[in-house]
């Protein structure tokens, strides 16, 4: 080795020498006291000159990573916060030669040490990659590091190489760019607005684009600050929940959480989603909040649609269980699928036996080619509507029934089966039948009580004359005709007396509620409005009792309602009321009102004149007449009025009743 050589008188005591020259009580100090450098190109330790042996020990000293290269062979030494560094080369690299310590980055780094070593040359190198072979696996790192020439006597006697391992930070710096793209790609497609929000300041920076789409503002408009944004744009109902939640944020650390609606520029309405944690400074001289915001607009609306269509399904659920009307569905191949309570309570088959069975189950026999008719009309995606028929139940019996079939689609407008409502129509059927024959009765009276009417104007004429005549016969033959002649005549007056007494009702007049006949008549003549697309509005505000004949009344309702029922043909609302009043007289008014084409100016004067009628192919013209006569006979009006307005037409009618008839 070049330099002085150690002082002879060392040698008597070796390993005091050794300790006295390589010092300190670190793991490597100890190693390298311990090892065997004979058998190395350095030689014994006491051998050593004295620049390797202050060299070895600031290296051993150094707080840094450090490598010691001696000598052209380039001898691998090193201290201890080297050791975790050396990738389980430790404790073999030690006394080793570089190039086969680390022959795996030989060719990286051999060019910096020769060039240090042979030309004195200072390597800085930062974040270098540099491969280290681990357990037989090459592994990535990287490095930074100086080289520094050692020199002795004026030659370049080693390397000096402090370093650290920066796998760590480049990785980590890596790792931090990548999760900056991820985030930025996430938030793009997430849609994420990304905001700091200087609190202190009062002002806000909007990161990304998407800030200013989801606020509907412009790059060079900027972001809205400070109270512009809870004044112009927090909507006025979460205000208040606004400034809570920075509160709460505030006093406790928390993340900030809000949900609400904000205002655009152009008076657009959107819901946002604001997520964000509070930095501060110790001090808290600095306050600020890092977070993001999600324009939540389209999923509230789902959340409301969904919540509504719920809701819906819900209530379409109960009104199918209580409804009194069967309510069933099946596919196109007639399979039923689903029936309700009322199917159960009309047709006397349980759920159990009827899911799943063929709906020709309660058709009668001589009607099943209807039902391939209904499937056609729906396969081709028609409604039927108000189709009677007849059902039969589990008991053989045969009802009278009113369908309405609609198409069931799928989710792609796919016709898949049939939704069926019906509606036992038995008992309708049956009244329409008594007030048919009731109708037939009630104009046989009224065409006997005009015939009667009729015959008793010439027969007072001629009782007259028989009268006048008396005093003029003397003859006893004449006198015998004039007998004849009064007893028939009596005998005429009779039956007309007879025939008039046929159409009036001789029931006495009773205290009865107005407001029961009403909902009587409302009974009755319900299945026909329904049928005609005719709504119904009652208003039975009265329970006063008023002095009538039930019968007389009951035509009276019935011919009303009747003649607002034949006014809308194209459907509309009936409105019915019975309502108590005190002037001018104390007593009861039926109004009666429809929507319909009206009565004309000119034909109100008339219409309650006798066998008067604006229709041309129904009617008798005799209704309202009998319907006035009847309330007058009670000590009632009636009047009437109407509107064929376009914009504001149909007619009224309305009833007074008096508490007590005078």
């Amino acid at each position: 080795m070049s330099g002085s050589p150690i002082s002879p008188d060392f040698e008597e005591t070796r390993s005091s020498q050794i300790a006295i020259l390589i010092n300190g009580t670190s793991e490597m100090a100890r190693m390298i006291r311990a090892y065997d450098w004979a058998g190395t190109p350095l030689g014994p330790i006491p051998s050593w000159s004295e620049t390797l042996v202050a060299t070895v020990n600031l290296m051993l000293h150094s707080p840094f990573p450090t490598i010691l290269s001696w000598g052209p062979e380039m001898v691998f030494l090193y201290n201890d916060q080297a050791i975790p560094t050396l990738m389980g080369k430790h404790p073999q690299a030690l006394g080793g030669l570089y190039r086969n310590v680390f022959h795996e980055a030989w060719d990286l780094v051999s060019d910096d040490l020769e060039a240090c070593y042979l030309r004195g040359e200072t390597s800085v190198r930062d974040n270098m990659f540099i491969p280290i072979l681990l357990n037989g696996v090459l592994e990535d790192h990287y490095w930074s590091y100086s080289l520094i020439p050692v020199y002795e006597n004026g030659q370049i006697a080693g390397v000096y190489d402090a370093y650290r391992n920066t796998s760590e930070i480049v990785m980590g710096a890596r790792r931090l760019r990548e999760s900056e793209a991820r985030l930025k790609l996430a938030t793009e497609v997430a849609k994420l607005g990304v905001f700091v929000w200087h609190i202190d300041e009062g002002r806000a920076n909007w990161e990304n684009d998407e800030m200013y789409e989801i606020f509907g503002r412009a790059r060079e408009d900027g972001p809205v600050n400070g109270a512009a944004f809870m004044d112009e744009v927090v909507h006025p109902e979460y205000r208040e929940t606004f400034r809570q939640a920075i509160e709460a944020t505030l006093q406790t650390g928390g993340n900030f959480r809000f949900q609400g609606r904000i205002c655009l520029p152009d008076k657009t309405l959107r819901w946002i989603e604001v997520n964000g944690q509070l930095q501060s400074q110790l001090d808290q001289s600095s306050r600020q909040i890092l977070g993001t915001i999600r324009d939540i607009t389209q999923v509230k609306n789902s959340d409301q649609a969904l919540q509504d269509s719920s809701k819906h399904l819900g209530e379409l659920a109960a009104i199918v269980d209580s409804s009194d009307d069967v309510i069933l569905s099946k596919d196109l191949d007639g399979t039923i699928t689903s029936w309700n309570p009322a199917a159960v309570r009309v047709f006397e088959y349980s759920a159990e036996e009827m899911i799943g069975a063929s709906i020709l189950k309660i058709i009668p026999e001589y009607l099943q080619s209807d039902e391939k008719i209904i499937i056609d009309n729906i396969r081709a995606g028609r409604r039927v509507e108000h189709f009677e028929t007849i059902r039969l139940t589990k008991s053989g019996k045969l009802l009278d029934v009113s369908l309405t079939v609609s198409p069931v689609r799928d989710e792609h407008g796919k016709v898949i089966g049939a939704s069926k409502i019906l509606r036992d129509i038995t008992g309708r059927k049956q009244l329409e039948k008594s007030l048919l024959q009731a109708e037939k009765i009630a104009a046989t009276g009224r065409m006997a009580a005009t015939i009667a009417h009729e015959i008793n104007n010439p027969l007072e004429a001629i009782v007259n004359l028989h009268y006048l005549l008396r005093p003029m016969i003397t003859d006893p033959e004449g006198i015998n005709y004039l007998n004849t002649i009064e007893s028939e005549l009596s005998r005429v007056s009779h039956i007309a007396k007879q025939t008039l007494g046929y159409y009036r009702e001789n029931a006495i007049a009773t205290s009865t509620s107005l407001s029961e006949l009403v909902l009587h008549a409302i009974t009755i003549y319900e299945p026909r409005c329904t049928a005609a697309g005719i709504g119904i509005r009652r208003f039975l505000d009265s329970s006063r009792k008023v002095m009538l004949r039930r019968g007389e009344m009951m035509q009276v309702i019935s011919n009303l309602i009747s003649n607002s029922i034949y006014a809308m043909s194209a459907g509309g609302v009936l409105s019915i009321s019975v309502q108590d009043v005190e002037s001018p007289q104390d007593g009861v008014v039926l109004a009666i009102q429809d929507d319909g084409a009206g009565i004309a100016a000119h034909n109100l004067p008339h219409v309650f004149e006798a066998f008067f009628t604006t229709r041309s192919t129904v009617g008798t013209g005799i209704g309202l007449f009998v319907a006035k006569q009847l309330v007058e006979g009670c000590s009632g009006q009636i009047e009437i009025e109407s509107n064929t307005n376009p914009e504001n037409h149909g007619t009224t009618v309305r009833v007074f009743l008096p508490i007590s008839s005078t």
